[in-house]
């Protein structure tokens, strides 16, 4: 896949950009190895002004750098502005809290005293060179959640963005260097996914990070086992979005839009499969396909496009390859489902319902604006709906009863339930999934501490 900015609404190549060879490559490992000797000694509130001045630049930055997310990959501008806005406090949160979160740790005295120690404690340092590779569905968000912890534990991070986003790749480069971090703290690196092997196994780097595709995910866990080295994944997604007959029926089908199609429904995140008990289930659908119908698709640069196109050609021919099998199968499509004429790649809201085992769209992640609906007898039917799939990134419950809270809770197969609200990662709350959604977790304090050498000090009495 060619180093390139192709705007999706009409297929036009903007700007090509060369692959790095090996020696700019090694230069830069050389830089971040460097750089790490002596940016790990920094104090929390250098580290902490660097990351506010840089909240502050990409505040500055927005409406430019939302519209160059938008022309890369399609998102509707006014969501490519909020991903600015939200990254910013995402920096601001890590700046402020991460002295807190990497405090020395005290064992109980009487576990220091049972040890013969005088005095021991748990620290908390940081790595080395982090190798993130990131995807381009949220080109800022992606990253700044891993950099903005890496950087204030005293990590250096260097990254491998997706080819279809040079330009915001190389704006993250710029905006930590313009908030003033040392020349090396933050690298990209413009090469295809054919050199994150090589990379990976250099005994500079020193653990990686991944958000993507389940090939993906496998191939760097595959080798980052085999250099025995610290990895974080967070992979794929088909979140189940229950509804029972509690629930407030109008805001749950009103919210179930916006959750499947934020992002032009590429999100992992995104609710993709929509379990509904039997008694509200009529009601639901159609207050459901009544929204997905009145979207409002069109230039993502314009403010009042809700939907814009998917950011290529063969995410589009990927969905559509779903859709189609579904259709063959037996489901029925409810809206959409057909691509339309024009130019861009663009894809409808789509609902299908009479899902069933055998169809790929079942057990696959659909990767776009379409909605899979599924009948439930009772909620225990509900759960085993939910759970069957290979996936457990988040989920999304509705209902008003308790007891029915404290069963999804218990029983949902996920890294995240949300009750009565969608699925939104917060800087204060940790984020990742099980299954083949990935492991580790990013974001709050669980996600600072993935990247750090957590070391016991004993002292003798």
């Amino acid at each position: 896949m060619p180093i390139a900015t192709v705007n999706p609404a009409n297929g036009e190549t903007l700007k090509t950009y060369e692959a790095m060879g090996e020696e700019e490559v090694e230069r830069r490992l050389q830089l971040a190895q460097a750089t790490f000797r002596t940016y790990r000694a920094t104090s929390f509130a250098e580290r902490a002004r660097l990351l506010h001045r840089a909240a502050d630049l990409l505040d500055e930055d927005q409406q430019d750098i939302a519209r160059v997310m938008t022309t890369e990959m399609g998102k509707p501008v006014r969501q490519a502005r909020a991903e600015a806005g939200k990254c910013a406090k995402a920096m601001r949160w890590y700046a402020d809290h991460a002295e807190e979160l990497l405090a020395d740790e005290e064992p109980a005295a009487a576990d220091v005293k049972d040890s013969g120690a005088s005095r021991a404690l748990v620290r908390y340092r940081p790595m080395g060179p982090v190798l993130a590779v990131m995807p381009w569905n949220f080109p800022l968000w992606q990253v700044v959640r891993f950099a903005a912890p890496a950087l204030m534990a005293g990590n250096v991070g260097l990254l491998k963005h997706a080819s279809n986003v040079p330009q915001t790749a190389l704006y993250l480069e710029d905006l930590f260097h313009r908030a003033g971090f040392p020349e090396g703290c933050f690298q990209t690196l413009l090469v295809g996914s054919a050199a994150v092997d090589e990379i990976l196994r250099d005994e500079r780097i020193k653990a990686a990070t991944l958000t993507g595709s389940e090939p993906a995910g496998r191939a760097v866990a595959s080798t980052a086992g085999d250099m025995v080295k610290k990895t974080v994944l967070e992979l794929g997604g088909s979140d189940p979005y229950v509804v029972m007959p509690s629930a407030d029926i109008d805001r749950a089908a009103q919210v179930a839009v916006t959750a499947r199609v934020q992002n032009n429904g590429q999100s992992c995140i995104a609710a993709k499969r929509f379990i509904v008990h039997t008694d509200v289930y009529d009601a639901f659908t159609e207050r459901f396909v009544e929204g997905m119908k009145a979207l409002q698709i069109g230039d993502p640069l314009e403010d009042e496009t809700e939907v814009g196109p998917l950011a290529s050609a063969q995410g589009r021919a990927d969905l559509e390859e779903l859709v189609d099998d579904a259709r063959r199968g037996g489901a029925n499509v409810l809206c959409g489902g057909e691509r339309p004429d024009g130019a861009g790649w663009y894809y409808p809201p789509t609902v299908l319902a009479g899902i069933n085992r055998e169809m790929r769209i079942h057990r696959e992640e659909a990767f776009g604006p379409v909605a899979t609906l599924y009948r439930a007898a009772d909620l225990d039917e509900a759960v085993l709906i939910a759970n069957d799939s290979p996936f457990g990134l988040s989920s999304n419950v509705w209902t008003r009863d308790d007891t029915e809270v404290d069963r999804f809770v218990r029983d949902l197969e996920a890294g995240a339930v949300y009750v009565n609200g969608m699925t939104a990662s917060h800087p204060a709350f940790p984020f990742g999934g099980v299954k083949r959604s990935g492991y580790g977790r990013e974001l709050s304090g669980h996600g600072i501490r993935e990247f750090c050498n957590i070391t016991t000090v004993w002292h003798g009495a």
